[in-house]
């Protein structure tokens, strides 16, 4: 299929390929194998520097840059930098004030995406995201990931005075006080 073919569906709404698993549309084969790799577990991007495997190359290349630092993504409105495209919108939501993401149940908005998910696991009362190494279960998918590092080691916050990295974010907060409390 060309670019241009694909192209015109995002204005037409066609959506041709179809999910066998959960019966959910796609405008472009391609998408509808990325979603695939979701029902399969086939995670055929592996990162160079550490375990990790992915579905997509995206997520590959923005989980790398947990590695290299790279902010390549900067805010407009701030100049504040991201490593991903994803988290820039969302933080330009922060500027602009704008909610496109609504309850179905409370019709309450949300900036973003994943704060409805968690919203809307309080109308459920479940732990949707469980870890596939071991039985662990949480209620959003930071949380889950922040655990997944106890099984791989990963430690992708690292202290600007002495390198030293961390696993988790608090810790390198709580760890970044003892050069302020050296200093004074």
């Amino acid at each position: 299929m060309t670019q241009l073919k694909s192209h015109i569906r995002t204005h037409t709404g066609e959506k041709p390929y179809q999910c066998s698993q959960c019966m959910k549309f796609f405008a472009c084969k391609g998408n509808l194998t990325k979603h695939t790799r979701i029902h399969t577990g086939e995670k055929p991007f592996q990162c160079s520097h550490c375990e990790m495997c992915y579905n997509t190359k995206g997520r590959l290349e923005s989980h790398i840059r947990t590695h290299t630092r790279e902010k390549p993504y900067q805010c407009s409105k701030c100049e504040k930098c991201f490593a991903s495209r994803t988290l820039m919108k969302r933080h330009i939501r922060t500027h602009t004030g704008e909610k496109p993401f609504q309850c179905s149940q409370c019709m309450k908005f949300f900036a973003c995406k994943s704060s409805l998910m968690i919203h809307k696991i309080i109308h459920l009362g479940e732990k949707p995201f469980q870890c596939s190494h071991c039985e662990m279960c949480y209620t959003t998918k930071e949380n889950l990931e922040s655990h997944i590092r106890t099984h791989t080691g990963e430690k992708p916050y690292q202290c600007s005075q002495c390198e030293e990295c961390f696993a988790h974010k608090v810790t390198l907060v709580t760890h970044q006080r003892t050069h302020i409390w050296e200093k004074s």
